[in-house]
């Protein structure tokens, strides 16, 4: 059993990448003619706990990278004069604008993409190719445009403009060093101390969806930290204690900060939550 469920194809020349981006992968992939995309569901059901649910399981960069590393093979094998990288989140590659014009879904108004089957609880793993491969045109749903994301995220971040990055609370999360003011009351009045799924909890799009086939994203799962599991842990032993997790990379220190600031579940965030799922 594959972890991905869909997969598809995009022409490089379709992604209008900056002059960044196309020196990037020019350093990674010269001459880069296709990009082969896959999505990995990670739904595991709605469970208690304070980080979001995409880092309750084994860290998808890991599993992108081992997933995709016979297919990469597979495929200089049946093409041995061209190249074939594997890339994940860490990526010149705009990888939901890939995957969307891959046909495997539609991107919502939270910037995520939207697969027909899984909704936005997947992630995208690519494999970047001078190998010129054709191209097959698919009809994803599109984005319902019903406006829930924007309505029911906490700090604003999503908008009919786009998503304004900088006011993420995932991303907030993640920070690290001081937090302003305000800030610092955003994540006192967020439930989670890793990540932030409103807008994915309220998407219509994500209703009904199927639970993770991959054990993966299924099993072994962390739902909760708390003050004691992290209590006198170096960035080095925090790493060793918690290996393969999505949540590891900055170290302990942001989730001491943030667990030090959270307040129970129950809060102005989940009120908002339950006015726009009900």
């Amino acid at each position: 059993m594959n972890d991905y469920c869909a997969s598809g194809i995009c022409p490089v020349n379709v992604l209008n990448l900056s002059a960044a981006s196309c020196e990037w992968l020019d350093r990674l992939c010269p001459q880069a003619r296709s990009v082969v995309v896959y999505l990995f569901p990670y739904f595991a059901g709605e469970r208690p706990g304070n980080l979001s649910l995409y880092a309750r399981g084994r860290d998808y960069h890991a599993v992108i990278h081992d997933a995709l590393a016979p297919e990469a093979d597979a495929f200089r094998a049946a093409h041995p004069d061209n190249k074939f990288i594997i890339l994940a989140d860490d990526s010149p590659i705009p990888e939901v604008y890939a995957a969307a014009a891959a046909g495997l879904g539609s991107r919502g108004e939270n910037g995520l993409l939207i697969h027909p089957v899984y909704g936005s609880y997947v992630f995208i793993g690519t494999i970047v190719t001078d190998c010129p491969f054709p191209a097959e045109a698919q009809a994803p749903s599109p984005c319902l445009h019903c406006g829930k994301c924007r309505s029911a995220c906490p700090a604003g971040a999503i908008s009919e403009k786009g998503i304004n990055a900088s006011r993420c609370l995932s991303a907030l999360t993640q920070r690290g060093g001081e937090l302003t003011p305000e800030e610092a009351e955003q994540l006192r009045r967020h439930p989670l101390i890793w990540g932030c799924d409103c807008c994915q909890q309220v998407c219509p799009m994500n209703r009904d969806i199927p639970l993770s086939e991959s054990p993966v994203f299924r099993e072994a799962l962390i739902d909760t930290l708390t003050p004691e599991a992290l209590d006198g842990l170096t960035r080095r032993a925090f790493s060793q204690k918690y290996p393969d997790r999505a949540f590891t990379w900055r170290g302990p220190a942001p989730l001491r900060r943030n667990l030090a600031l959270s307040t129970p579940a129950g809060g102005s965030t989940n009120e908002t939550l339950q006015r726009h799922t009900s």
